[in-house]
């Protein structure tokens, strides 16, 4: 038996009976005691026992993301970071430069571009700009949201487009209006005609870039992680065998629930995987599904027309008994579902669809659910459904949002207290890489509503979390989410020995301060698996 103790901290513990101690004790990496220095160290010190200082530094419960992309990270760290452009000319001077490295019919892909940062207008590259500064070699350049890509004529060509070529369901490629040639811009599932084109990475290449993002989130203070990654790492049984080997062969030990896109529930059946499958680090998750898109191409799906642009309403990835029929084949493996719903037309078909089927034991995610109506509440106040948030989309999205969707609409949207006061179950995670990973800016956003710099008394101020509510999101909320509160989400005795903690007082700081607070250990099951 293995005892460690943590000592001398200010440990938030989540756990009412005792919100707060200063030590911890660890015994075969679950909570065996906890209180004060002097008691702890009194009655575990013994000759094997490891003590570990934490130097007065204060700790939390494990930090959970409820949704990210742990592969799709690791593979923007081999592609053209665009998120730094400010401008239209910035984003093609980086171009560019890549470009000149790039040897002829060689891919670039890009990732992170947003025309909303942009400086003085100029729009989004054109189709002929980007031909310009990468004749030679064909370019993929996916937006921040992930929603929206960017290519040149070398890409299309390559993919062999023409006017008439079939695109996948839910896709769109745009053309101009008056020539009817095509402007570059791809939204939703019409990259998969330019992707199918592009060389893959090698299952080593994988590996590499998949350990660098678990080494990144745990950096970043998170002791879990919910991540959908069939798509980049190439199917279910791949997927689960890369973080097997990962996690569970080198240790890595973030704790991960595996999400399932939906084309690979077959694999669920042949592999005779099942929510839960897997152990306390690595475990399969809910089937995921996509209802709409985003707003900032105008994809996601509304009730009523976009306000600053009555001609669309945005459309859904798929129809109502399209939605119900994929609904029925996870209910019929037994499985929980999460689906990606932005707008308040494409949450209300996902709710009429699950209205459908009875509940199971695990519970059902609406992930985003930033656009919602008044009814909506009480359909989402449902004990096995999860508002699955993203914080930190906030300080990404206002102030240009407020036009997007009308003043009117702003008021039901990002509404997170409302959520909370309302009984409705809440986890929070970062969407990562559509947004940066660090837990720490969620938190943020959360509190403040405004983004960093921003010197406003924040967006929509009524809807202001309190830091202890925040962190919620990020512990119990997202534990919630896998049925994992019993052991995940408090420090409590019994449960996992999983704990962040950081260079400020949480409690105590301006919240501004967040922005300044580093993660200083991340602890997983009693081990340090990161410390600064």
């Amino acid at each position: 038996m293995t005892t460690a103790i943590f000592t001398n901290g200010r440990i938030y513990t989540g756990d009412s009976r005792h919100l707060f101690v200063q030590s911890v004790v660890v015994r075969d990496g679950l909570v065996h005691d906890l209180g004060s220095n002097a008691d702890m160290i009194l009655q575990y010190k013994t000759g094997d026992a490891q003590v570990i200082d934490l130097q007065g530094c204060t700790a939390t419960p494990g930090l959970i993301d409820s949704h990210l992309h742990l592969g799709w990270l690791g593979l923007t760290f081999l592609q053209l970071d665009l998120g730094k452009a400010r401008s239209k000319d910035e984003m093609l001077v980086l171009i560019k430069q890549k470009a000149n490295e790039t040897e002829a019919n060689q891919w670039i892909q890009g990732f992170g571009w947003d025309e909303n940062l942009f400086v003085g207008g100029g729009g989004i590259p054109t189709i002929e700009e980007l031909d310009q500064v990468a004749p030679h070699c064909p370019i993929l350049l996916a937006r921040v949201c992930g929603h929206a890509y960017l290519v040149n004529s070398k890409a299309l060509e390559l993919s062999g487009y023409h006017r008439d070529m079939e695109v996948p369901a839910g896709g769109l490629i745009m053309h101009d209006p008056v020539t009817q040639k095509p402007t570059g811009m791809l939204l939703e599932t019409a990259s998969n005609l330019i992707t199918k084109h592009i060389p893959k990475p090698d299952y080593e290449q994988l590996k590499d870039s998949l350990r660098s993002s678990i080494r990144y989130a745990m950096a970043h203070g998170l002791t879990g992680a919910h991540t959908e990654d069939l798509r980049e790492l190439r199917g279910l049984a791949q997927t689960y065998r890369l973080y097997d080997e990962l996690i569970n062969g080198e240790e890595l030990a973030l704790r991960c629930n595996l999400l399932v896109y939906y084309p690979h529930m077959h694999e669920l059946r042949d592999l005779q995987m099942h929510a839960g499958y897997g152990n306390s680090h690595v475990q399969i998750g809910a089937v995921k599904i996509f209802a709409d898109g985003a707003l900032g191409r105008r994809t996601a799906f509304l009730s009523a027309p976009y306000a600053d642009d009555p001609s669309t309403s945005g459309y859904p990835v798929h129809e109502q008994d399209e939605l119900t029929e994929l609904v029925r084949q996870a209910r019929s493996l037994g499985m929980p579902i999460a689906v990606h719903t932005i707008g308040d037309k494409a949450l209300e078909m996902v709710l009429d669809s699950f209205d459908q089927f009875p509940a199971i034991a695990y519970k059902d995610r609406l992930i985003h659910t930033q656009i919602l109506r008044p009814d909506l509440l009480e359909r989402l106040k449902h004990p096995n459904r999860i508002a699955d948030i993203q914080p930190r989309f906030l300080a990404g999205d206002f102030p240009w949002v407020i036009d997007r969707v009308g003043e009117e609409r702003i008021q039901h949207s990002y509404i997170w207290k409302t959520m909370m006061d309302y009984g409705i179950i809440c986890a929070a995670g970062s969407d990562t890489p559509v947004e940066p990973i660090d837990p720490l800016l969620g938190i943020h956003a959360a509190v403040t509503r405004k983004a960093p710099g921003d010197t406003h008394g924040g967006y929509m101020h009524e809807e202001k979390l309190t830091m202890q509510e925040a962190i919620h999101l990020f512990t119990v909320g997202s534990a919630q989410v896998t049925n994992e509160d019993h052991v995940k989400g408090t420090l409590s005795r019994g449960k996992y020995a999983d704990m962040t903690v950081y260079s400020k007082d949480l409690f105590s700081m301006d919240p501004d301060e967040l922005l300044s607070t580093q993660v200083v250990m991340t602890v997983i099951g009693g081990k340090v698996c990161f410390s600064r």
